[in-house]
């Protein structure tokens, strides 16, 4: 009886680590797409203007064929979504302290105005053309084109004419 129990034991060992592994990449890395997440956003967890809480990790998405979007900010949270496949999670947001109801009710951008999206890392300074999507005063997100046929971008509205990219200090 002894020598049925170890070739079984054996057998079982040889299918546990190919049955992880299996699990593993079925669904999708919520930790990739946290960091985009806050990335897009330019805010850590818990900051204010990023994410309230980290994502669930107990969350189980299927993988994604192509790169989740991330929709911009509205009604304090922000929607995380593969259209490839259908699902849709929401993440909630921190409040941004609050700012004068006279420096948010003004918009320096409109849609439709172009503006110039930079980008300023500690070593370099990047900077194009792109063309509003909505309207924004200083410190608001903003969804911005830099051509029709690229994808949205979430910026920062820093002065008139000018948005920022956040995610790189």
């Amino acid at each position: 009886m002894a020598m049925t129990i170890r070739p079984v034991l054996a057998l079982c060992a040889m299918f546990v680590p190919v049955s992880a592994q299996a699990q593993t990449t079925a669904f999708e890395n919520i930790d990739r797409i946290e960091a985009r997440v806050t990335a897009a956003l330019g805010a850590d967890i818990g900051t204010p203007g990023g994410p309230l809480a980290p994502i669930d990790r107990r969350l189980k998405l299927a993988r994604c064929p192509v790169p989740a979007t991330i929709d911009p900010p509205a009604l304090g949270a922000i929607a995380i979504r593969c259209e490839a496949i259908g699902w849709r999670i929401r993440v909630p947001l921190s409040r941004i302290a609050d700012m004068p109801m006279a420096a948010k009710s003004r918009p320096v951008v409109r849609k439709g105005d172009p503006v110039e999206l930079f980008v300023d890392g500690g070593s370099f300074s990047v900077s194009t053309g792109a063309i509003a999507q909505e309207d924004g005063a200083p410190g608001d997100r903003i969804r911005i084109k830099s051509d029709p046929k690229a994808p949205v971008m979430i910026a920062e509205v820093v002065d008139g004419g000018r948005v920022r990219l956040p995610g790189f200090n």
